[in-house]
């Protein structure tokens, strides 16, 4: 799970898809569509963010947001842009394919990690993008959450023509929505990177200041309520690249080793080494709110340079690191009674596990799976149970 800004630039003729006939089903591909940039785009420094008009919206602009990539391709290739007539999330490219529609449809869940998108009043900055002359035009319109994009034009597979299609939801609130059974309950997902969403009270609404230095961000929910949410980019890659350096280390002194091996191993040693001093502060991706901030090491001993030792450290500073921004006396006062963990980092990793509960002392259900996808079809499902009650 993570918070999706994907962005894709598209014609708008049949809006950038061809369907044809592929064996047993019609198949649609693509025309005139953009590579996708994802969340994980990194061109947008510092410096140039700084440069951008400030927004109306209590949501900072980050790189990887769809109107900080607009912005940066105004500036470096403005000729690529005027190929483009509209632009949007890949799963809005997907749902305008399947409901044939003539402008792509973006729920606000999605708008607001675009940046330049207020969520009181469910508009763009147009003013403010305009006089910054900002093509507005590729902006796409907004829809409700849960709400009804179209219908699909053609059959696909097992799917009729004619099906309704609900307009595309935020990743990270679909998957939130997946398995928050209760509203106090605090999702903690560690997979790639890491995310700890805790739904807001009824009424709540952030402040309309945008902070960038705010470890903590409010995404647009369901029903006009908002998620807190802690997004951390250092999680399971950290892990990820640990393994790599050894392996590689290994290789280095003529040895050869798996990954998968030594991961095993390493999770096996750090089981046993209950405690540490060693301190790693594992941000070798930086953070959102602290993109320049690198990882550290400190309070190196002799004594604590064992495989376990180091692992131990390593897991314990990804947890402290997200303890750091949101901590667990927030989560109190939010009412969170409860922890449902999950994503691959987490359960194959005990020792992680173990740094939560020390972390975040509530009752924690391990194992409970997120899964956007499902998250979705719930929102749809339960819309349409309760027009059938009306």
């Amino acid at each position: 799970m993570c918070i999706k800004l994907e962005m894709n630039l598209v014609t708008k003729p049949s809006l950038g898809c061809e369907w044809t006939e592929g064996g047993p089903a019609l198949v649609f591909e693509p025309r005139a569509v953009s590579h996708l940039v994802t969340w994980q785009d990194g061109r947008c420094n510092s410096g140039f963010l700084a440069s951008l008009p400030k927004p109306a919206s209590h949501l900072s602009v980050a790189t990887g947001f769809g109107c900080a990539t607009i912005f940066w391709l105004l500036k470096n290739s403005p000729e690529f842009l005027k190929s483009y007539d509209a632009a949007g999330t890949i799963q809005d490219y997907v749902v305008a394919m399947l409901c044939g529609l003539p402008k792509p449809l973006m729920s606000d869940q999605n708008a607001a990690s675009w940046g330049y998108f207020n969520t009181q009043s469910q508009s763009w900055n147009l003013e403010i993008l305009e006089t910054a002359d900002f093509p507005v035009h590729l902006l796409p319109d907004i829809a409700e959450p849960g709400s009804t994009a179209g219908r699909t034009s053609h059959s696909w597979f097992e799917i009729p023509k004619g099906t309704q299609v609900g307009v595309a939801l935020g990743d990270l609130q679909a998957s939130v929505y997946s398995c928050m059974s209760r509203r106090t309950d605090a999702v903690l997902n560690i997979s790639t990177s890491v995310q700890l969403a805790a739904s807001m009270p009824v009424g709540f609404q952030p402040l309309q200041t945008p902070d960038p230095a705010a470890p903590v961000a409010f995404f647009p929910y369901f029903d006009k309520t908002y998620l807190g949410v802690a997004a951390s980019l250092n999680g399971g890659n950290v892990l990820a690249t640990f393994v790599h350096m050894l392996v590689q280390w290994m290789a280095d002194l003529g040895l050869e080793a798996e990954e998968s091996t030594v991961y095993s191993r390493m999770i096996e040693a750090a089981v046993q080494q209950k405690d540490t001093h060693l301190t790693i502060t594992p941000t070798v991706l930086g953070e959102r709110h602290l993109p320049d901030q690198l990882a550290s090491v400190t309070r190196i001993s002799s004594s604590d340079l064992s495989l376990g030792h180091v692992t131990r450290a390593l897991c314990r500073g990804i947890v402290q690191n997200l303890h750091s921004m949101l901590p667990f006396h927030q989560l109190q006062e939010w009412g969170v009674e409860r922890v449902m963990g999950s994503g691959s980092a987490l359960s194959r990793n005990e020792v992680l596990k173990q740094e939560v509960q020390r972390a975040f002392p509530l009752p924690l259900c391990f194992g409970q799976d997120v899964d956007a996808a499902f998250g979705a079809a719930l929102v749809m499902l339960r819309k349409d149970l309760n027009q059938k009650d009306l």
